[in-house]
């Protein structure tokens, strides 16, 4: 199959220049991500391998329900606000917000208050954080072409995965320099406020309406109208247009794995010897989530060539195989394994969500993408923190026990016969030629 003429690296490259918004909303984006990576690690360091504070597994999966599973309620509501609002506004404002809401997580852990009040804070840091990457997400297709919508965002997810490590890399540094106690994690917090000032800052450059919505959902109604009716539209907007709900069924399997996974490797790194990584070591942490980032990395690279080539139904049934196989290497318990099971799911998940993402920016209507955005965020957190509380239940101690691992794998083949049965066959790529009113030409001519 011959690729178009945006996917050659020549022309993908000269795509860049056409238009100044998408240079923006790439540094609003690594900004974000810069800000997000900064503040998760900071608040996981703080409460996981903080001298003054303790966890363990039950803790640990109420700590992510308290920061995943509010906005994963309210989400798909306040997502209307993304298809009501200029979204250059939102992203503005709720940047803003986030960054006080920053400030706020500091000054609870900084007076030593207990991890049910620091995780209520941070919460409204997360609830914000989501919704700023749905409007993000929303807006890409005002910035960039159709034909070349895949690429973008595996672009955008390559150099935000970047970002989102560095942001890492920067509250390890901070921690170092202030202390892994609560004063010190208070100063390193901090960091993530000012970098999303930032954020909000480049989102301010953008004009009136250029990021959309260009037919507001429920326009002349209020914001509450919006709101109240937002659930509705985005769920029915998803599960009426097929290639986006099979997709989203993919992505809320891949959740759903990724969550055991996540409680059983935090367990096992703190309890057990790992080849070269000792347990309470930040250490394995770290080199996991270099695995899993490598593998996203390589996803950013055959995710487009794969979607041209195949088409998303054979590339998403394929990702789900191969996570399924690296599930079952867990098994065979040993640093290697693992390691190298890590890097396989991080290509497979990443592998499926860009492939969710192209769904939605390309297959629903401007009018409702930001609620549907919001949908898959609430089934991105839900999956994930429902995994937490089951493995808080069925693993051991030690974090390993075989019979959640098969699970884990079978449920991967669950979602692959899913998506084999549902997605059309011709779901692939579209190109520019398909028809579509609520997506505008990015060319900054016709911005008003």
């Amino acid at each position: 199959m011959a690729y178009p003429g945006y996917c050659r690296p020549v022309g993908f490259l000269r795509s860049l220049g056409h238009s100044p918004g998408l240079w923006r909303l790439l540094l609003v984006r690594l900004t974000s991500q810069l800000s997000e990576g900064a503040f998760q690690a900071a608040l996981a360091l703080s409460i996981l391998f903080n001298p003054d504070r303790h966890s363990d597994a039950l803790a640990i999966a109420a700590g992510f329900a308290v920061l995943l599973l509010p906005y994963s309620v309210i989400g798909p509501f306040a997502g209307a606000l993304l298809d009501h609002w200029d979204r250059r506004r939102v992203l503005l404002w709720v940047n803003v917000f986030r960054a006080a809401a920053i400030a706020s997580v500091a000054l609870a852990m900084g007076t030593g208050a207990p991890d049910a009040v620091v995780l209520l804070a941070a919460l409204t840091v997360t609830g914000a954080s989501r919704f700023i990457a749905s409007g993000l997400s929303a807006s890409l297709p005002h910035v960039a072409s159709r034909d070349v919508l895949i690429e973008m965002n595996a672009f955008f997810t390559t150099l935000g995965a970047g970002l989102l490590a560095a942001g890492f890399g920067l509250s390890s540094m901070l921690r170092a320099i202030f202390g892994a106690d609560d004063a010190g994690s208070a100063a390193t917090l901090l960091a993530g406020a000012v970098i999303t000032l930032v954020s909000g800052l480049l989102a301010a450059g953008f004009p009136r309406r250029f990021l959309g919505p260009d037919q507001p959902d429920d326009a002349g109604r209020s914001a509450l109208f919006a709101v109240a009716h937002g659930l509705g539209h985005g769920v029915r907007a998803a599960a009426t247009t097929t290639t986006v709900a099979t997709v989203l069924a993919a992505i809320g399997v891949h959740r759903f794995v990724f969550g055991i996974n996540s409680l059983m490797m935090l367990l096992l790194v703190r309890t057990s010897d790992l080849g070269p990584i000792r347990g309470h070591d930040v250490g394995a942490i770290v080199v996991l989530g270099a695995g899993v980032a490598v593998g996203a990395l390589a996803a950013a690279f055959t995710t487009p060539v794969l979607v041209h080539r195949i088409g998303r139904r054979w590339t998403i049934a394929g990702a789900l195989l191969v996570a399924a196989g690296a599930e079952l290497g867990l098994l065979y318990l040993s640093w290697t394994t693992i390691c190298g099971g890590a890097l396989l799911l991080g290509l497979a998940g990443q592998t499926v969500k860009l492939c969710g993402d192209l769904a939605m920016q390309a297959d629903i209507s401007d009018t409702y993408r930001g609620q549907v955005f919001a949908v898959q965020d609430a089934i991105f957190n839900v999956a994930f923190v429902a995994a937490m509380f089951l493995g808080a239940v069925v693993l051991p101690a030690d974090g390993f026990a075989p019979g959640p691992v098969v699970f884990a794998s079978c449920l991967y083949l669950l979602g692959a016969a899913v998506v084999w049965l549902r997605h059309p066959r011709r779901g692939g790529y579209p190109g520019p030629s398909t028809t579509r009113s609520a997506i505008p030409s990015p060319s900054v001519s016709s911005r008003k």
